[in-house]
């Protein structure tokens, strides 16, 4: 990554001697593991609210027109939620792992793996988009006919599912962001 001069000159220290080079390195190091420690945060809020999702939905069953299983938009988002549950289960595991052990998975700027979190962060959130915007107008139906614990169920499920897709859309731009200012070797 290319340091300008005029950064440089923001920094009050000629660009020629050794300590401005070495605050321009920790400056960008201190960016990389925030930007590190804010995936690994987002992706745990992630990891929990498609969780709590997959345990609402799944634990919704009163009866009757009132089980969830009968309805094949909240088996989409049942099943979207467990799907997210998992990936952003196995990228906050390799990411603590990385973190606190500082063995990499694979190699440390390894572009694969920066591509596989930028996909996987843009598919799951579309996963996530599509389950709640197909469950939403089937609730709000239900919802205008009778209000019960079946509908405050599904309505607290979506709204997980939906707080789920805001942080892996912000994970997938962070790791766009991460894989645009990768050094190719």
């Amino acid at each position: 990554m290319a340091v300008s001069k005029s950064e440089i000159k923001d920094m009050d220290m000629p660009p020629e001697t050794s300590e401005g080079a070495v605050v321009v390195l920790l400056r960008q190091w201190e960016r990389e593991v925030l930007l590190e420690r804010g995936l690994l945060w987002l992706r745990v809020i992630a990891f929990v609210s498609s969780f709590i999702s997959f345990i609402t939905m799944a634990s919704n069953k009163h009866g009757g027109w009132k089980d969830f299983d009968k309805y094949e938009e909240f088996r989409h988002l049942l099943a979207t939620a467990i799907i997210s549950s998992l990936y952003t289960g196995y990228q906050v595991f390799r990411q603590v792992q990385e973190l606190y052990t500082e063995i990499n998975l694979l190699r440390p700027r390894s572009a694969v793996l920066i591509t596989f979190s930028f996909v996987g962060d843009q598919v799951m959130a579309y996963l996530m988009m599509s389950s709640v915007s197909s469950g939403i107008p089937m609730t709000s139906g239900m919802r205008s006919v009778e209000d019960n614990i079946f509908t405050d169920s599904l309505a607290a499920a979506i709204s997980m599912s939906f707080f789920a897709f805001l942080c892996l859309a912000l994970s997938a731009l962070i790791s766009g962001y991460k894989l645009s200012t990768q050094i190719y070797s």
